[in-house]
Formats: C-alpha cells, structure tokens, sequence
C-alpha cells in the first residue's frame, strides 16, 4: 500500500507537527494543496483541540493529522530547580526579573486517558507521536477509531520498537530536523544519525512505510528521499516562514538570515534537545547544560527571559527552532510551498 493510499492524501508529503509555531490556519493550507497538514496538540487545551479540529474540518474535507507527545512528566525536583534558576541568576538581574515571582507555564502533556477521551469523538483520519508511543491499553484505543497511526523513529532500534507495537508508518527523524529529537529508547546524543544515513537503514530493517524527516526543503530534497526508499517526506522548517505560521517577526528574520545556518541541539528551552539557531544563551552556557531540569520543567524558568529580552527585539534567550537546512524558508502561501515540493513526484 502506497503512503497516499494509506492516508487519503494526493501527496506524500506531511506537514510536520510544531508546537507553538502553527494553528489550523497551516495545517488546513497543507490538506487543501494535497498533502498531510498536521496540528500539534501538546500545548492546547482540551477546548482548543476541539475548536481547531473544528476549524479544520469546516475548512476542508481532506484528511488531517493529530500529533501529541508521550514523554513522562518528571517527578518535581526543588534541587534541581533551584540549580537552574542559579546558572540563569546573573540573566535575572541583568533583565531586571525577580526569580521568586516566576510562575509555571502552560508546559507540555503527554497523551493520556483523558486526552484520549476528548479526541474520541472527534476520530481523527491520522495521528501521530513524539517521544515514543502511549500505553498498548491506549494505542488500541486510538486504532480502533480508525486512526491510522505514525510516530518518530531516530534509530533503527526504535523503528523496529514502533514496527512491533503495530505503527501504520514509521517517520525517520535524521538529526538534522529542528525542534525536538524524538528519541524515546536512548539520551544518547552520539546515536542520532543524518536523515541520509538514517533512512536506508530504517527501509531495510521495516515492513512499514517510512517517511524521511530532517533536512529536506526543496523538491530535490524530495526526490533524494524518494530514491532512498522513503514512501515519503515529513518537512517543518520551509513552512515556518509561510504567512500561516503563527512565529515571531523575529524568528522569520533569523531564518531567513545567515544565522540560520548555524543551528545547535539544545536542552536550555525544554529540558529535551532541540535543533536551534544558535543566540547568546546556548553559546553562553553551552547548547547541552545538565543543570537544565527534565522536559517540559526547562521552560518555566527562561521563559521570562524569553519575554525581556523579546521585548527589546532580540532573540537570545528564544528558542529559535529550525533544522540545518533553512534555504527553503519564504514567505510563500503554505499551499504553494507544497505544490512545489510535490511538482518532482508527479
């Protein structure tokens, strides 16, 4: 079975999920072009997954893709924090922020039984993981709504991990992908491999479609995957600068400036690596710090950071997401992105 076949799409090119960069608006530009729009969910609540799929199904009949994370929520860890909040001290006073006042934020949750039950009633054609895969109990739940399934694989061992739990098709996520690694079997860093050297392994070892992620922005892009053994390709990066992302003017600067091609993991924003343009705190601390708290816990603690800094137009206390290969970043409709990235496959 063909990828489009398996998820009703003209094209096999997916629109990756981004957390905080994207509502419906994207998602549904890329459904109504003939691919896979997706929304990510892990930072909305129960009523906004439920006005966006709305909005979403009133604007298009094509089928769409729900992402969620499945990361466990750390047990909270005082020492830890208060470490964090120590490293950032001398960025506190320089910014005029007072630590004690700093409340949590919004942070990120995992699918659970409760997500499960809002989502139900709204059986989403596809949906998709980050961070592994939910309990068996609530994976079955989600397939038997008719749900076709993907989720993140950045080594063969968790693409095998994911093919023997029942995933539809299996995304290789090379390290070269912005935002966050998907990794679940390992925190190893010196495991991850370029999406080049990812992909052929992962087709060789799995039954299941594999869709390529990480680096690719044009159609030659597309086609180097394709002949890789990809059935076909999950791109982020190029839809970021497209009107219907919802990021900052200063990001859409970066990326579509020489800093972009100087990107970095990083766990200072999440507690998670994340590729990155490179700004003052990851060069300051270092893109990996230990001190970092566990994902989501990082981000309460710079997140006021963020906003100083922000407010004077600068972004080096931001978590600048982009992958190694921001050339195809244009302020282009998001449809023509992907009719463009499609045009070699036809």
């Amino acid at each position: 079975m063909s990828l489009q076949t398996l998820l009703g799409t003209q094209f096999p090119i997916i629109q990756a999920p981004m957390a905080g960069a994207q509502g419906s608006a994207l998602a549904i530009a890329v459904c109504q072009a003939g691919g896979l729009g997706s929304l990510p969910c892990a930072m909305l609540s129960s009523e906004q997954i439920e006005r966006e799929v709305a909005a979403i199904r009133a604007a298009t009949d094509r089928p769409f893709n729900l992402n969620f994370f499945c990361h466990m929520s750390p047990e909270p860890d005082a020492e830890r924090e208060a470490n964090w909040r120590r490293r950032l001290s001398t960025y506190y006073a320089e910014f005029g922020i007072d630590p004690d006042k700093i409340q949590p934020g919004a942070g990120r949750q995992p699918f659970s039984a409760e997500i499960a039950d809002i989502v139900e009633p709204l059986r989403p054609p596809v949906v998709s993981f980050h961070f592994g895969l939910p309990e068996p109990a609530l994976l079955e739940r989600v397939k038997s709504w008719g749900s076709r399934v993907l989720s993140s694989a950045t080594t063969v061992e968790e693409a095998l991990w994911l093919e023997e739990r029942g995933v539809d098709a299996i995304i290789a996520q090379g390290v070269e992908a912005g935002g966050h690694r998907g990794m679940f079997l390992s925190e190893d860093l010196s495991t991850q491999l370029g999406t080049f050297a990812l992909v052929p392994q992962i087709v060789a070892a799995v039954q299941v479609p594999v869709i390529a992620a990480g680096g690719i922005a044009d159609v030659a892009g597309v086609g180097a995957a394709m002949k890789l053994g990809a059935q076909g390709v999950q791109i982020g990066t190029a839809y970021l600068c497209c009107p219907e992302s919802t990021i900052s003017e200063l990001h859409r600067r970066a990326l579509m400036s020489s800093a972009a091609q100087h990107t970095a993991l990083t766990n200072l924003f999440s507690g998670r690596p994340a590729r990155g343009i490179m700004n003052r705190v990851m060069r300051e601390l270092g893109p990996i710090c230990a001190d970092a708290p566990a994902f989501p816990s990082a981000t309460t603690a710079i997140a006021p950071l963020r906003a100083a800094v922000e407010a004077r137009g600068y972004g080096d206390f931001s978590p600048l997401w982009s992958g190694q290969n921001a050339s195809g970043c244009r302020p282009i409709p998001a449809a023509e992105l992907t009719r463009q990235l499609a045009s070699g496959l036809e």
